[in-house]
Parts: structure tokens; C-alpha cells; sequence
């Protein structure tokens, strides 16, 4: 298990999370390498959501020597000290949340394609009505909600 100081209390300090994470790794007895190193230098430049695809390719854009298998486990570590958060889009891909301050779902239009995020406020009744009315837990970073946004429901 990696030393997890969580990455909103860096940034709260001032502080770049992405600074720390070399040493986070080392301490956890993991190696710094060239294409960690590369895929978070890919990941300092990108906010919001991301594809582990897109950062793969991204990656081997800068250093061909990037394995998917590289960029998956180093996501999963990176998800353990609170950088990255995965979660589902409408199609059911995983996709990654980049220094996410809060967890949310998303709205999803089938007319337009285009996607939001659900405002805290309104996840929290979401998953407060599921769990009084059938004692139902969400994890809100996997719901997506399909339908129709205003523009497209003419």
C-alpha cells in the first residue's frame, strides 16, 4: 500500500500533487521509470476526463517504449494516492478523472453526444434516495445517465 497523503491537501498547501509522486512511489519500494515519468508528464497537461487510451497513445507519442501495461498499473497506483479517479462513460469505456477534488457522475446525451458532470448537490440526492428507498449504495464516479439534454429533446 502506497503512502496516500490525499493529492486535495497538496493542492490545498499550494503545492503540485504531480511534484510528489516520484517520491511516493520510491517510498512505497516502487521504481521512478522513464515511462511513468512520461505518462505523468502527459497527465500534467490534461484536465478532466481522459481515456487510458488516449494517454497510451499520448504517451508513446513522446516515448515508444510505453506499454499499456505500464500505463494501467501506474493508473491504478495513481488512483490509490487520490491523482486519478476511474469511473465509466455512456459506452461503458473507462475513463479517468484527473485530480478530481469531489466524486460525480455524469449526464449523457443520446441526441448530441455530449456529456456533463452531476453537480454535487444533485448526486448527493441521487444516491440518497437509492439508498432510503432500497437501501441501495452508490459509488457515484460509475453512474452514468442516458437521455436527452434540452437542446435535443425538441
Amino acid at each position: 500500500m502506497l503512502p496516500n497523503p490525499t493529492a486535495s491537501t497538496e493542492v490545498a498547501s499550494g503545492g503540485n500533487p504531480w511534484d510528489q509522486v516520484a517520491d511516493r512511489l520510491r517510498a512505497g519500494g516502487l521504481r521512478w521509470t522513464p515511462q511513468r515519468r512520461t505518462l505523468i508528464e502527459v497527465l500534467r497537461e490534461h484536465e478532466g476526463h481522459v481515456t487510458a487510451s488516449e494517454l497510451i497513445a499520448r504517451c508513446k507519442e513522446r516515448d515508444r517504449t510505453t506499454t499499456p501495461s505500464t500505463v494501467y498499473r501506474t493508473l491504478d497506483l495513481l488512483e490509490e494516492l487520490g491523482l486519478v479517479k476511474h469511473g465509466h462513460g455512456h459506452d461503458g469505456r473507462e475513463e479517468y478523472h484527473i485530480l478530481p477534488d469531489q466524486v460525480h457522475g455524469h449526464l449523457y446525451c443520446g441526441g448530441c453526444g455530449k456529456t456533463w458532470e452531476i453537480r454535487p448537490e444533485t448526486g448527493a440526492v441521487i444516491v440518497e434516495a437509492l439508498a432510503s428507498q432500497l437501501g441501495f449504495t452508490v459509488d457515484l464516479s460509475h453512474v452514468t445517465i442516458s437521455g436527452r439534454c434540452a437542446g435535443c429533446h425538441d
